[in-house]
Parts: C-alpha cells; structure tokens; sequence
C-alpha cells in the first residue's frame, strides 16, 4: 500500500508534499511511537517544531 501512495505522489502536484515521521515519546509509559502525516514542504520545519 505504501508503494501507491508514493507512486501517486510522484506525479504533478504531489511533488509539493513530503512525507514526514515524528518520533513521540508518551509521557505515560515513557514509551516512543512514531506520527507520520503528509505536509505541504513549506510547513515540515513547522511539523518538528510543534510539540
């Protein structure tokens, strides 16, 4: 499934978009899971910056 998401974004406009993953750690357990969403490039240096 992750090859068509890829493949799709490759054509026309999704060039503009990168997918990014976040490493998050839960302040629970301690534990660490990952975020990943699609963000246009102009925002991915806002995505690591929030928290």
């Amino acid at each position: 499934m992750a090859k068509k998401v890829v493949a799709t974004l490759q054509k026309g406009a999704g060039k503009a978009f990168t997918r990014v993953i976040k490493m998050v750690k839960s302040p629970k357990t301690g534990a660490y899971s990952f975020r990943s969403e699609i963000v246009p490039n102009d925002n991915v240096k806002d995505f690591f910056d929030k928290k």
